[in-house]
């Protein structure tokens, strides 16, 4: 695991794509602060860059460094989440540009398994963690559903857990407006 770490922060400092397990499904990667390399993930998903795309943090205490008002709401909700929860936030910031949705929303999670935080901490910024897959094509619940054109268009590609076959699934996903409304999107 400490050699794909390493990998992938000298890719990640440089401005490659990297394809990486996550908390929830196997995910396309990069420097969410660096806007050639988030087109080139929209490039690779073959996905129109007016939706946005979810970004890992660290922990929850960074969501003040990229999000302008963070509810109230949204601390209570990451602290009795049971299962991954991706929250999609108004008023991001310090965030690539072409990152973002309507309204400068932005999907953040903060993952809980052991490779991605250990790979969001010591990368010190938001990460990108998008479906490793075709826009269009079925998210891959296992490395080796992965589409070998996704294999192929990233700059590094992470050995560990690649022989894990248990299937995975994606976040939940909450929209959290800033006067406190929800929707609950998947």
């Amino acid at each position: 695991m400490e050699q794909d770490i390493k990998q992938c922060l000298e890719t990640l400092r440089s401005g490659g794509l990297i394809l990486y397990p996550t908390d929830t499904i196997w995910g396309i990667g990069c420097d969410a602060t660096n806007p050639d390399a988030v087109r080139r993930v929209y490039e690779l998903k073959q996905r129109s860059d007016s939706k946005a795309l979810i970004v890992l943090l660290h922990n929850e205490a960074m969501l003040d460094h990229y999000v302008v008002d963070v509810p109230e709401m949204a601390r209570e909700l990451l602290d009795v989440a049971v299962n991954p929860l991706t929250i999609v936030y108004e008023g991001a910031y310090n965030l690539a540009p072409n990152l973002m949705g309507e309204n400068d929303s932005v999907g953040i999670r903060v993952p809980h398994d052991e490779f991605a935080q250990t790979l969001c901490r010591r990368f010190g910024k938001p990460i990108v963690s998008t479906s490793a897959n075709i826009s269009g094509a079925a998210s891959p619940k296992c490395f080796a559903e992965i589409d070998e054109r996704v294999k192929a268009g990233v700059d590094y590609v992470v050995k560990y857990r690649q022989t894990d076959t248990k299937k995975a699934s994606a976040s939940n996903i909450i929209l959290l407006r800033s006067d406190g409304t929800f929707k609950i999107l998947r």
